[in-house]
Parts: structure tokens; sequence; C-alpha cells
């Protein structure tokens, strides 16, 4: 997915960390008693985000076939591979190989950290051609590399995502929204990443924790991930938030109480 470059990347985690443990407390008894509730990372809750997101990056609710998946799909990031879309040329990939290969030396991707760093920044795939994707396919047969991939999913995307949406006191489809709008644009400091997504539509409506109304904040949040989808050609089709995320939300179902039916790309899906 869009992230800065490697170095970058992991200096704005520290900057994340940091805001969010600065960040106001939920001071208001109902912000409290959603704080208090069942969240996204409530496995079941978890368990359905995972098919939420597979249904729009890979038009699948089998989310975890695709440890193996990988391909370039022509957005100026290199290779695009595993369960949550870790690009070549935006430093997550990196990360994980590097992860990877210190809990696994040896393995059959170690070699090609070199020219990960390379092309880190680009959507070169100088020294990866013509067997990473075939070596990525054999590594996703190893339970400490699918390990792997749910741990950096967990620590870049989807903890931060829920910390954020609980900090603002939203229930559990306003975290997944969070969620989803981290794992498309990232966390940078461009017009579309996620942070200035979320500062975008503060600006129109106050979330849950400053004293607003849950269903106003999230239509403005919507909106401002609209706009931003909207200004990369290769996240124009804005299906995953028009016939997904706003059904949820005329819907009133802010906990994604099954049964869900929602379309992506034209395509129904139903989890019961």
């Amino acid at each position: 997915m869009k992230h800065p470059t490697h170095t970058s990347r992991r200096t704005l985690l520290t900057l994340i960390g940091a805001s969010l443990a600065s960040a106001p407390l939920l001071s208001t008894p109902r912000a409290a008693a959603q704080s208090a509730a069942v969240g996204l990372n409530d496995p079941a809750k978890k368990e359905i985000a995972m098919k939420l997101v597979s249904s729009a990056e890979n038009s699948s609710l089998d989310w975890k076939a695709q440890y193996k998946y990988i391909e370039d799909i022509g957005d100026g990031r290199g290779y695009t591979a595993g369960i949550i879309g870790f690009c070549s040329g935006t430093g997550d990939m990196l990360d994980l190989v590097e992860l990877y290969t210190g809990r696994r030396p040896g393995n059959v991707l170690a070699s090609y950290l070199p020219a990960l760093r390379r092309v880190d920044g680009t959507d070169s795939h100088d020294g990866l051609d013509p067997n990473y994707p075939r070596d990525w396919g054999r590594a996703a047969q190893d339970q400490a590399f699918k390990q792997a991939q749910n741990d950096e999913r967990d620590r870049v995307y989807f903890n931060p995502a829920v910390q954020q949406g609980k900090t603002d006191g939203l229930r559990v489809l306003g975290q997944f929204a969070y969620y989803d709008a981290i794992v498309m644009h990232g966390d940078g400091s461009d017009p579309t990443s996620f942070r200035n997504i979320r500062k975008r539509a503060l600006n129109r409506a106050r979330p849950p924790a400053q004293g607003g109304d849950e269903v106003t904040y999230l239509n403005a949040f919507l909106d401002a991930r609209v706009w931003a989808m909207k200004q990369e050609e290769a996240h124009s089709d804005t299906s995953r938030v028009d016939t997904a995320q706003r059904v949820f939300l005329r819907a009133g179902n802010l906990d994604l109480n099954t049964p869900l039916n929602w379309k992506v790309y034209g395509d129904s899906f139903h989890i019961d």
C-alpha cells in the first residue's frame, strides 16, 4: 500500500505512538462506555475486518489465501504482495522481509534484501526478477512468514487505526473505516494520507470523543476518504466506501454486526 519511504516511515511510527499517547483522554461517559465496549480488535470483529479488506484488495473473503499473493499491479509501487499489500517500493515489504529473516535466518527471501533496499522508493524490479515471485510463494508456505505478515500488519496498520479510532470514541465501524484508509493510503505527510484524511474530516465534524455525533463524523470521514481516493487513478473506484462502508453506516450498523451484505467493484459479498 501507500507509505513514505522506509526510513521516514520508521520515524513516522514513532511519531504516531507519541501523538496517540498525548491524545486527549475520552472524558465523556458516552465516550468512556464506547471505549470499554467491544472493538475491532475483538477476534470475531478482526476476522470480519480481514474479510472486508480482502474483498476489496483480492476480490475474495479468503484473506488467509493471500499470504502467497504477489504481482505488480502497475501503480508505481513495484510488487504488491501478501495479506495487506506489502509493496517493494514503499518500505513495508522490506520491513517484513527483514523481520522474517531475523526470525528465520537463511530463508528463501533473505538473499533479496540488498535488492529490496535498492528498489525502495521506486517501482523497479531490479535484482528481484525473475524468481522473486516464485520464492515469495515458497516463503508463504512457512508458518513463520505468515506470522511475520500478521505481525507487520498489526504493527503498521491495524493497531494504530484501532487505537486512533478508540481515542476518537468510534465504535467498530469507525475503527474499520480508519483501518481501511490506512491500509490504502498509509499515514505519511502527503494530503491523501490517513492522518490528513482524518484532519479533513475534523474540519467538518467532531468525533464522539469531542462531543460530536458519530454518524455525522463518519460521513465526514468517508467524504474525505472518497476525495483522497479520487486523487489517484489507481484508487479512483470508490466502491469499497460507497457500496460497503456507506451501506453499513446508512443501516446504523456501527458495530459491524452480522449478517453483512456489501459490494466491491460490482461483486457481491456476504458474511453470516
